[in-house]
């Protein structure tokens, strides 16, 4: 399955990144994080039992030798991070759709991008010895959750966890994040991973999750056709999860207005963003979804 998502060029890449998260509470666990509310100290504070994936360095290799059981070191600085990463899955996210896609337009599907990212993400959170939770939020009270696992010993298991993943349902997606908010207890860095086509919106449901104390970062992702679209003529558009249709005539005219609104949506939603402390990447699936981790991801300040 692993070979579907990534060549082994881009995991030697993630395999030198970290996720950030600079206002997350404090985790419960101690582990591989540097957190800086505990200063700049590196005293040995405590031991853990070894976890698959762990750095080896950080084995005490004369406990081993005593007890013959691996045991990982802890500094007094050092405590764990709790990732979530949520992926939508509504019938929305499945664009371009169709059984003869050209290449381009496959790599260039919406929820095929976000299972890459998604995946990629979660690579890196086991590789640091954090702890992951992967979702696809499938129906408004109805997910599927990998995890909480750690160690990049799961990276298999992830990545096909990932690659199955249905797509193609209908969403409420503030509800559904509320959903969230209300059973994932534990704080820590949460990513979202969506097109935000909500009629219910989104917002309340990012504040439910702020509340409980996660530190959260959006991706908004949409594919070319639907931020500058081609269509021309007489129509009848399709609301996909909700089946409602409308008759339109697509002009020049009408389609710069479309444009105009697209692009004033998306910086409303950035706006949004920022006065809730909110890390918000826009981001078009003609972008390499590499690109977006490499750069725009450490240009936010979530991944380094």
């Amino acid at each position: 399955m692993a070979e579907k998502l990534f060549d082994q060029s881009i995991l030697n890449k993630l395999n030198r990144l970290n996720l950030i998260a600079s206002r997350v509470r404090a985790g419960v666990l101690k582990g591989e994080r540097r957190s800086s509310k505990r200063g700049s100290s590196m005293e040995f504070a405590d031991y853990r039992n070894y976890a698959r994936g762990d750095d080896l360095r950080r084995v005490d290799w004369n406990v081993y030798a005593r007890l013959d059981r691996p045991f990982v070191k802890l500094f007094e600085e050092e405590e764990d991070l709790s990732v979530h990463v949520l992926i939508d899955a509504s019938a929305s996210m499945d664009f371009p759709r169709g059984p003869d896609l050209t290449r381009e337009e496959h790599d260039q599907h919406k929820f095929r991008f976000a299972q890459r990212v998604g995946a990629a993400l979660g690579y890196i959170t086991l590789g640091s010895g954090d702890y992951l939770s992967l979702t696809g939020l499938i129906r408004t009270t109805e997910n599927l959750t990998w995890g909480p696992h750690r160690g990049r010993g799961r990276a298999l298991e992830l990545i096909r966890f990932v690659e199955e993943m249905p797509v193609g349902t209908t969403l409420n997606l503030d509800a559904a994040l509320h959903q969230y908010a209300v059973r994932n207890t534990r704080p820590g860095l949460l990513i979202l991973i969506s097109d935000l086509l909500n009629p219910n919106g989104f917002q309340d449901g990012l504040a439910a999750l702020q509340n409980v104390g996660h530190e959260i970062a959006l991706i908004h992702i949409l594919s070319p056709e639907e931020v500058k679209p081609s269509l021309l003529g007489d129509l009848q558009l399709i609301d996909v999860e909700t089946g409602a249709s409308q008759d339109v005539t697509v002009d020049a005219a009408m389609r710069e207005m479309y444009i105009r609104r697209l692009l004033q949506w998306r910086d409303d939603n950035a706006a949004f963003c920022l006065r809730r402390g909110i890390h918000y990447a826009t981001v078009e699936t003609s972008t390499t979804w590499d690109t977006l981790i490499l750069y725009e991801l450490r240009r936010l300040g979530v991944v380094r």
